[in-house]
């Protein structure tokens, strides 16, 4: 069958997403339909907002399904009226069997990461916080278990020291849809050969929550600075600041790190004109990008043009 006749239903929410669906749209792929999660409120004003995913398939024109339930029967008799032959999820949910076992040629998925590595929401991030040199992308056939499905297509890259989050995302991103639009052509075209998921030690990448991105300043330096750059620039490491009588929270966005033997106390800041370090095991993490309460963000000398640390200031 011809891969641009196939009725491809796309799953997905973020701006991942988006970039992935792009390129089967401009591709000329049929894409039927998008199934997305319910507009939310957010910010301040607690505005109705739509899924990244929505905006670009409104833009599109293309139908939007979006269930709370995905057992619903309306949401299921909707699905199944697009008359899907093909159904793509990348950064979604777990699916039910009444959904991913719909299209005749079945469901697959875009992982961002090297299945069976980082299996779970946040495989970006946990994978340069863990410090690793390498990742990549994976498309899979969806089954009852997460991430466990046999592996269609995979496609790796280097991770340098100086990536964050935000600059492995956006290749992932870029890879990621090129992947998805080999796997639809091999798919279509019935030359597909997939293979078990490699016999390896698993591991996770666990949704973040404000607790998991508090920085824990007695961990090694190397740590830290994995931490906050895996952290970059979402949802962004955070911590616990006492200067004089002033306590509360700030974010970091970017810092580097420089080995150093001193004998100041784990967590002290130390400041000058245009430079913000903290004392930490074996040197110091010198914050480059910063947001301080009710802040934007703002590099760290910007905000000590107004702002000033004690020579007692430290992080919690």
């Amino acid at each position: 069958m011809e891969s641009k006749n196939l009725r491809i239903v796309f799953m997905g929410t973020p701006d991942f997403a988006v970039g992935v669906l792009d390129k089967l749209v401009t591709g000329n792929y049929k894409v039927v339909g998008v199934v997305t999660v319910a507009d939310k409120p957010a910010g301040r004003g607690k505005i109705m907002t739509s899924s990244a995913v929505k905006k670009y398939a409104d833009e599109n024109k293309i139908k939007v399904l979006q269930p709370t339930n995905l057992k619903n029967e309306d949401f299921l008799t909707a699905l199944t009226n697009l008359e899907p032959d093909l159904q793509i999820v990348v950064a979604f949910r777990m699916l039910p069997k009444a959904v991913w076992s719909l299209p005749k040629f079945g469901t697959f998925n875009l992982h961002a990461s090297l299945l069976p590595a980082y299996r779970g929401s946040a495989p970006i991030n946990w994978a340069i916080i863990n410090g690793e040199k390498e990742t990549g992308v994976t498309t899979f056939f969806i089954d009852e278990k997460i991430d466990t499905g046999e592996i269609i297509l995979s496609d790796k890259t280097k991770i340098s020291e100086n990536d964050t989050a935000g600059t492995i995302h956006d290749q992932l991103m870029l890879m990621g849809a090129d992947l998805v639009v080999k796997t639809v052509d091999i798919i279509a075209n019935q030359d597909i050969k997939t293979k078990k998921q490699p016999d390896l030690p698993i591991s996770l990448a666990p949704k973040l929550f404000k607790e998991n991105c508090q920085i824990n300043w007695d961990d090694s330096i190397d740590n830290l600075y994995n931490f906050i750059r895996g952290l970059s620039p979402f949802p962004t490491a955070w911590t616990k600041y006492i200067n004089e009588k002033e306590i509360g929270e700030f974010k970091i966005y970017s810092a580097t790190k420089e080995y150093e033997i001193h004998e100041f106390e784990i967590g002290k800041i130390i400041s000058s004109k245009n430079r913000i370090k903290i004392a930490v095991k074996s040197g110091y993490i010198i914050i480059d990008e910063i947001q301080m309460p009710s802040k934007k963000r703002m590099d760290t000398k910007s905000l000590l043009n107004g702002y000033k640390f004690s020579d007692l200031a430290r992080v919690l």
